[in-house]
C-alpha cells in the first residue's frame, strides 16, 4: 500500500486534544485496508517521528435522517497514534489565520 494513500487526513476533537497534551497521542483518519504497521510505518516516514503503539477502530455510520429521507454516513477506519517521548507532529502549520 502506498504511504501517502494510508493517512487521509487528521481527526480533531476536544477530547483528542487532550489526549495529544497529556499522552502523545495523534489521531489520524486512515484507509480501512490499511494495517497497524501500515499506519506505523506512515506516520514515521511522512512526520518523521518514532512511534510507540498504534490503536486501530473502525467507526460504524450512523444512520441520519432529513425529513422523509433516511440515508447512511459511511464507515471509517480510525487510527490512534502514540509517539516517542520528546516527539510532535504539527497539525496545522502557519499559525492562527
Amino acid at each position: 500500500m502506498n504511504l501517502n494513500d494510508v493517512i487521509k487526513g487528521p481527526l480533531i476533537t476536544e477530547k483528542l486534544d487532550k489526549a495529544r497534551e497529556k499522552f502523545r497521542q495523534y489521531s489520524f483518519i486512515v484507509d480501512r485496508k490499511a494495517t497497524k504497521h501500515d499506519v506505523a510505518r506512515a506516520v514515521e516516514t511522512l512526520f518523521k517521528v518514532t512511534v510507540e503503539g498504534v490503536r486501530t477502530n473502525v467507526v460504524r455510520g450512523k444512520v441520519k435522517r432529513v425529513g422523509r429521507n433516511i440515508g447512511k454516513r459511511p464507515n471509517f477506519k480510525k487510527a490512534v497514534v502514540t509517539l516517542k517521548q520528546g516527539d510532535s507532529i504539527e497539525l496545522f502549520e502557519g499559525g492562527a489565520a
